[in-house]
């Protein structure tokens, strides 16, 4: 009972929305998208509108409208009538938003399984390794030839964490790609709101269905350790 109530005093903070009473959850492992999860895409997104010749303004507008309307970003160089970049950036140190590191590392620390698997083209997964996060493993849609958010996805994530779904936890900035996906998995769903798609997809009604709803990593830890002793 004691440990019931504290669950229900840490998910009662701020910023925070974990519905208690949702099963006795025992989260082993927790896994994360990459992109406006714990890396920041503006420079990669700055380098690429400077290789295509537009505006970086232009860019942002427009892969912006594309989000709102739910459709897939990959489209903004049709849109913008550009040549379409497969050029991708390789992301570095600086590119982590300053709570990743720290999280990653709590995370391990506290005695979880970590893992990065998200949606992420060839050679993704090798500049990740070389920036030497606290994680169990990294894997890549490129890599494992399925991407989010087809459940075969989320099949992976489970026979990679080698726990069930309904012990892990998956964290992401997107709606369809993670929280609703992850959900449908048996995942506990973690919807983080920063990003492009973090800031718009926290206005639509399908955000209720995430388990938790965070503004920070640094809010991460507390979530996850009271589902676990729920």
């Amino acid at each position: 009972m004691r440990d019931e109530q504290q669950a229900k005093a840490v998910v009662g903070c701020d910023a925070l929305a974990v519905p208690c009473g949702s099963g006795a959850l025992k989260i082993e492992a927790v896994v994360f998208d990459v992109g406006e999860t714990l890396v920041d895409e503006t420079r990669a997104w700055s380098v690429l509108a400077d290789r295509a010749g537009v505006t970086r303004l232009t860019l942002f507008a427009t892969l912006g409208a594309l989000i709102e309307r739910g459709e897939d970003h990959r489209r903004v160089w049709d849109a913008l009538g550009v040549e379409r970049r497969t050029d991708p950036v390789a992301v570095e140190i600086g590119d982590l938003y300053p709570d990743a590191v720290r999280c990653l590392r709590s995370l391990r620390e506290s005695g979880y399984r970590v893992g990065l698997a998200a949606n992420q083209p060839a050679g993704a997964d090798t500049a990740l390794r070389k920036l030497g996060l606290a994680v169990d493993f990294i894997a890549t849609s490129a890599g494992w030839g399925v991407e989010k958010p087809s459940p075969a996805f989320f099949d992976r994530v489970c026979a990679e964490v080698g726990v069930s779904a309904a012990q892990t936890a998956y964290v992401g900035d997107r709606l369809d790609n993670d929280v609703l996906p992850a959900k449908a998995a048996g995942m506990f769903a973690v919807f983080i709101k920063r990003g492009p798609w973090g800031h718009l997809h926290a206005h639509r009604p399908e955000v209720d269905q995430a388990d938790a709803t965070i503004h920070s990593l640094d809010q991460l830890l507390p979530v996850i350790a009271a589902a676990r002793r729920a």
